[in-house]
């Protein structure tokens, strides 16, 4: 009889789903994947999920998985969670969910965003602390809203998770995270390492409150509770790493670390766009998240709520298949459908012009992808001239983008890209990058091996590389037109 492969569990709890994936350890093959969808629901800028329902999915998931891989459940060793970024879970005294979790494109809290920001001495000091300015996105903004609009629920908070840490607490019984995701509160100082006391005295906050900071995301939290190892039917044995952010660990899944990648920046295209690159710089641009990665070096981040899901609604209007798109020619479209992060035009909505009798209605989708796409890569601009490199120098101009995310496996999404950037592409083969570095993260944790060597080593970020193509100056400088002209509305 063979023998089973030692198999790790990375489990990427996004929006959507949860999606879980059996690795062979040694190699990096996947062996199994399993899913389960998640429910949105909210309107007028309201984002809500359940988070009783990821723990569901989540369990559904990882059985899926190992049963797709055919192995014996014994042969688990380790599991990850990386989880979408900046959800507030508030819990009662029973650990229990007070209320649905206020997801990061909830966009309600953007005027405890703006009054946040302009406290501490603004801007600058924001930055100075934790990397980033408050904006709606962030949890602190989601917990200060909380107290204004729901204070029978803060008062009634006896913790406060991310969903990555619920869900690495409801697997190891222990309140922990890591730095990654941390960041991304707006109440953890990456250059200390730890939770800012006068920021949670604002926030009206305890450390009490939060879990403990792990010095990584493999960081071991502890075997599986009896309850979660018969939930899974998994062993208690298997080791629970401390887990991460959806950012930081497609970062893990890409082998960006310690060593700094400036020279691979990432475009990743999924229900949000988000650039970021690996570097020791500790760039300071309001309009960047200065977020650290989870071993705790930097991660600087831009991030853009409207990209693959916003495309689809604009086909789904027009009553066309995705890939039924031509170029927008002068067509313009803004696809700002649920305000935007970056540029930070929270009560934005969406801006189509450039309309005649004989506008092709593929034309109008095009645009709605160049729209996107120009969002990402201005966003990408800034973070590179944050990080001290010109974007118009041909020698940075000219180097490789990864490309990932669900819109990377699509024609028209990469062909606008290549067209907009005027850069080649690399396309990783992998299509579950976060689950994998959730993976690499897991490995970890149970053999202590460090996740990111782990992740080159099993060449998940490999792939086709596409070659540049002419950079598409008339439709870029038009977009950018077209987005001054709105952006100086929206703000006066």
């Amino acid at each position: 009889m063979p023998v089973s492969p030692s198999v790790v569990i990375g489990v990427d709890s996004s929006t959507q789903s949860a999606k879980a994936v059996a690795v062979d350890a040694a190699t990096g093959r996947v062996l199994g994947l399993g899913r389960a969808p998640h429910t949105v629901t909210g309107t007028g800028g309201a984002r809500e999920s359940d988070p009783e329902e990821w723990w569901t999915a989540l369990v559904t998931a990882v059985r899926a998985a190992v049963r797709d891989a055919g192995v014996d459940p014994g042969s688990v060793t380790g599991i990850a969670v990386a989880g979408q970024q900046h959800g507030l879970v508030a819990l009662g005294a029973d650990h229990r969910p007070l209320r649905p979790a206020l997801l990061w494109n909830d966009t309600r809290s953007a005027p405890q965003a703006a009054a946040l920001a302009d406290r501490f001495g603004g801007s600058k000091s924001w930055l100075e602390r934790t990397g980033s300015v408050p904006v709606a996105s962030m949890t602190a903004a989601k917990w200060q809203w909380l107290r204004e609009h729901e204070p029978h629920h803060a008062e009634a908070t006896a913790a406060v998770r991310l969903p990555h840490d619920l869900l690495t607490e409801r697997l190891s019984g222990e309140a922990v995270t890591d730095p990654g995701d941390a960041s991304g509160t707006c109440w953890y100082a990456p250059a200390d390492g730890a939770y800012d006391p006068a920021l949670l005295d604002l926030l009206g906050l305890t450390p009490a409150q939060l879990p403990t900071v792990a010095p990584t995301g493999a960081t071991r939290a502890g075997g599986l509770t009896a309850a979660a190892a018969e939930a899974l039917g998994l062993p208690r044995t298997v080791a629970v790493a401390a887990g991460t952010g959806d950012n930081m660990a497609a970062a893990v899944g890409l082998g960006l670390g310690a060593a700094g990648l400036l020279d691979h920046p990432v475009v990743s295209l999924g229900t949000s766009g988000t650039v970021f690159a690996a570097t020791r710089a500790r760039p300071a641009d309001p309009a960047l998240a200065g977020f650290a990665a989870t071993d705790g070096t930097r991660l600087p981040l831009g991030c853009t709520l409207n990209c693959t899901l916003a495309v689809d609604r604009f086909a789904a209007l027009l009553g066309l298949d995705r890939e039924d798109a031509l170029p927008g020619g002068e067509t313009v479209v803004l696809p700002y459908l649920d305000g935007e992060r970056t540029p930070d035009l929270p009560a934005a909505s969406g801006l189509l012009t450039g309309l005649r009798h004989t506008t092709d209605p593929r034309a109008i989708l095009g645009a709605a992808y160049e729209g996107a796409a120009f969002t990402v890569l201005r966003a990408l601009d800034g973070l590179l001239a944050a990080c001290g490199l010109d974007p118009a120098d041909p020698a940075v101009r000219t180097r490789p983008l990864r490309l990932i995310g669900g819109g990377a496996r699509g024609r028209t999404w990469t062909d606008t890209v290549r067209r907009l950037s005027g850069r080649p592409l690399v396309v990783p083969a992998a299509t579950e990058l976060v689950a994998l570095g959730a993976a690499a993260l897991a490995a970890g944790a149970s053999t202590g091996e460090d996740p990111v060597a782990l992740a080159t080593a099993w060449g998940t970020g490999a792939g086709e590389t596409l070659p540049a193509l002419a950079r598409d100056e008339e439709t870029w400088e038009r977009i950018e037109g077209v987005l001054g002209t709105a952006a100086a509305g929206l703000l006066s």
